[in-house]
């Protein structure tokens, strides 16, 4: 698999992933809205499991963009220019250019801020998979209730979102792994929604008796 260059004086890969997991884990310190570091160890296990399948990848640039890909999300900070991550990988002693390339992954990922683009490196294709992996599936149906609620949202409006964002997700997959990891995830989207109208559809129904 190819491999960041080394220098001398460079850390040891695995010293600057824990560093990285260390960092992520103290930035998302009370996150309960689904972007938290569960979620972010998530992405990077997907990300890995990914990397596996495509040998052109650079790992330690994949383990990293996963592991920082919310650093500098607008969602959660105030932030430009990745500062955050850059921060950390300045800090790490990571060569500009492989900052960069990481940087470039990590802004590959958002959905609402790519619709249409697809990233135009393996990295960014591994770790745009690997986050939306974790918004399918029954984390995915747990992550939309988590945040809903964190920020005022209706039941109904969660399951809109459904239709906004998550069902979209499987076909826009860029990877082999991805697709098939997708595939599954999205046949339970598919039955939870089945499930809800089923159960919407009975409820009212029953709540228009007089007695």
């Amino acid at each position: 698999m190819a491999d960041t260059p080394k220098r001398e004086d460079e850390k040891k890969p695995r010293d600057i992933i824990g560093a990285a997991k260390a960092y992520v884990r103290s930035l998302f310190a009370g996150n309960a809205d689904g972007h938290g570091f569960d979620h972010t160890m998530r992405v990077y296990g997907n990300a890995l499991l990914i990397a596996d399948t495509e040998p052109a990848a650079d790992r330690l640039v994949v383990s990293l963009a996963a592991l920082l890909h919310d650093a500098d999300d607008h969602k959660l900070f105030r932030t430009e220019n990745n500062a955050n991550a850059r921060t950390f990988l300045e800090k790490q002693g990571i060569p500009p250019d492989t900052a960069e390339r990481i940087c470039a992954a990590v802004n590959a990922v958002s959905f609402s801020k790519n619709r249409g683009r697809k990233p135009e490196t393996p990295e960014g294709k591994i770790v745009q998979d690997a986050d939306r992996l974790d918004a399918v599936g029954a984390v995915g149906v747990a992550r939309t209730f988590a945040y809903g609620g964190q920020h005022g949202r209706s039941m109904e409006d969660s399951i809109a979102h459904f239709h906004e964002k998550l069902l979209l997700l499987r076909d826009g997959m860029n990877t082999e792994k991805g697709k098939e990891m997708a595939a599954a995830r999205h046949a339970f989207l598919e039955s939870f929604l089945a499930e809800w109208e089923a159960e919407m559809t009975q409820t009212i129904q029953n709540g228009d008796r007089e007695t």
